[in-house]
């Protein structure tokens, strides 16, 4: 049978049936889901917020279905749901920016043998020469989004670095752990939303299997 549709919401009642086909695994990866994502040092909203967050950063629709639909039974308002996605936007935007530096060493062919140093990281003002309005116009889009609104400082740098794992972008790492830190986000709160990261970048290949199951039974 051949599916024109390849995402439709009915499609995620299939991802019962790996608790058939991989049962010790299904099992332990729902039970560390579980625990990832209950309340803890953060909140089981706060959580549900970065869970958002990271979902439309790996772009799976049903984990944003998902969790959107959890925040809410959580009261996350549309406003916070809003900012949360608007701090993934920035920090996926950003991580691309922030590897421009990489790019400046490989076309100034700089023969480090190490392809990440923090101190790498200072070539991004050279952006402001080489494409000064749009960099001038991302960083003000940054700021924005990541500035204190509905959600606090700490809750969108938690937001950020949970985002900042998923794009695997050490800049961004460094940068935001140390920000949220400073808005006195704790070691154990920092664990915890990267466990919400983990989860969420883990269940969304989870999550696409029910394509694989519909491609493979087509």
């Amino acid at each position: 049978m051949s599916r024109e549709e390849l995402y439709k919401k009915s499609y995620f009642n299939r991802i019962g049936e790996l608790s058939d086909l991989v049962p010790d695994v299904f099992k332990a990866f729902m039970n560390f889901d579980r625990l990832a994502l209950a309340e803890g040092k953060l909140t089981k909203k706060l959580k549900e917020l970065i869970a958002i967050a990271v979902a439309h950063t790996t772009g799976c629709p049903y984990c944003i279905e998902l969790h959107v639909k959890q925040g809410k039974s959580k009261d996350v308002s549309k406003e916070e749901m809003s900012e949360a996605i608007m701090v993934a936007t920035a920090l996926k935007a950003g991580s691309a920016l922030a590897h421009g530096v990489n790019a400046l060493n490989a076309y100034d062919q700089n023969e480090d043998e190490e392809l990440y140093r923090a101190s790498y990281f200072n070539r991004l003002k050279e952006f402001s020469k080489l494409n000064g309005e749009v960099f001038k116009s991302f960083v003000d889009f940054d700021g924005k989004a990541m500035k204190e609104s509905i959600l606090s400082v700490k809750e969108k740098e938690l937001i950020a670095v949970a985002v900042a794992h998923t794009t695997g972008c050490p800049y961004c790492i460094d940068d935001h752990t140390k920000r949220a830190k400073r808005a006195n986000a704790t070691k154990e709160e920092l664990a915890e939303s990267i466990m919400v990261a983990t989860a969420l970048k883990a269940g969304s290949a989870l999550a696409h299997s029910v394509n694989s199951l519909n491609a493979y039974d087509s």
